[in-house]
C-alpha cells in the first residue's frame, strides 16, 4: 500500500488517456477466470458472508486484510465483475507471477513511499466505474492479524468519492498445508456494509487521513474473528465521524458532496 502525497494528485491529468475506459477484458483474462474457478471449486470450501454488499455496478474500494497470497486471488474469482487490483511492485516483477498479475489488468505500487503514478491509476479505475482492490496494510501479515494500516485508502476513498467495501478474510493462510496433505482448505470472505470516508467542514491533513484510516480499519476488525483483529482489537475504540453508511442496492455512482 501507499502513503498519501500532499500534492493534489487527483486534479492532476494523466500524461495518458484512461485505459480503462472503454474497460474490455482481455480473452487472456476470461480463460485463465475460467480456470481459476474451477480449480477454487476443487480445492476451497468456501463461504462468502454477506455477499449482497457488493455493489454490482459503479466505482468501489474492496478493501481487504492480507494473510496469503491467495486473498486478492480468490476475490478476483468470487467477485461478480471485473476487479483491479493495486500489487507491490516486487510481485509485478516476479518472473512467474508477474505476468498473470498484469493479464489480470492490476498495477504496481512501490510500497514505503508516495506512488503518483500508482494514484492516479487508481483515481482511473474509479473513474471508470471499475471495482478497485487495495490492501491497507501494505503487505501479508506474518502474524495472520492486523497491523496498521497506510492512509493511502483514506486518500482515494475521500477523493475520489468512491464506497468502500471491507472484505475480512479467514482460512487462506492454511491453504500451502492443506494442499501438501490433499485436503480442500475451509475459507470465509466477510463483505460489511459499504461506506463513504468524507472529510466534511475537515481539511484532509495528514491527521484526518490517519483517523480515516483507522475507522476504516476497525470496520474491517469487526468482520475477523478476534485473533486477527491486532492493533484494531478493541472494537470499543472505534469512531465513525468520517464514516457514512450505504446500502449496495441503491448506492449512487458517486457519494454527494458534504
Amino acid at each position: 500500500m501507499i502513503d498519501p502525497v500532499q500534492t493534489e494528485v487527483k486534479n492532476q491529468k494523466s500524461k495518458i488517456r484512461n485505459r480503462f475506459i472503454p474497460y474490455r477484458p482481455s480473452l487472456t483474462r476470461h480463460v485463465l477466470l475460467f480456470a481459476l474457478r474451477g480449480a477454487m471449486k476443487l480445492l476451497l470450501r468456501l463461504e462468502k458472508v454477506g455477499w449482497e454488499n457488493i455493489p454490482r455496478s459503479g466505482p468501489v474500494i474492496m478493501m481487504i486484510n492480507h494473510i496469503a497470497f491467495l486473498d486478492p486471488v480468490i476475490l478476483t474469482g468470487l467477485f461478480p465483475r471485473p476487479l483491479i487490483s493495486m500489487a507491490k511492485a516486487e510481485a509485478m516483477d516476479d518472473k512467474l507471477i508477474g505476468p498473470i498479475i498484469k493479464i489480470f489488468d492490476a498495477f504496481p505500487v512501490n510500497r514505503g513511499a508516495g506512488d503518483r503514478q500508482a494514484l492516479r491509476t487508481a483515481f482511473d479505475v474509479l473513474d471508470a466505474g471499475l471495482a478497485l482492490l487495495i490492501a491497507p496494510e501494505g503487505h501479508r501479515s506474518e502474524s495472520v492479524s492486523l497491523g496498521e494500516a497506510h492512509e493511502g485508502i483514506a486518500y482515494v476513498a475521500s477523493r475520489s468519492r468512491a464506497p468502500i467495501v471491507p472484505v475480512g478474510i479467514s482460512g487462506t493462510d492454511q491453504f500451502k498445508h492443506n494442499f501438501k496433505h490433499l485436503r480442500s482448505t475451509p475459507m470465509i470472505y466477510r463483505f460489511g456494509r459499504p461506506f463513504y470516508l468524507d472529510v466534511g467542514k475537515d481539511r484532509a491533513s495528514s491527521e484526518v487521513l490517519r483517523r480515516m484510516t483507522d475507522e476504516a480499519m476497525y470496520q474491517l476488525a469487526a468482520l475477523l474473528p478476534p485473533e486477527q483483529r491486532g492493533l484494531y482489537s478493541n472494537l470499543e475504540a472505534a469512531t465513525t465521524r468520517y464514516l457514512r453508511f450505504a446500502n449496495a442496492s441503491n448506492l449512487p455512482a458517486r457519494a454527494e458532496a458534504a
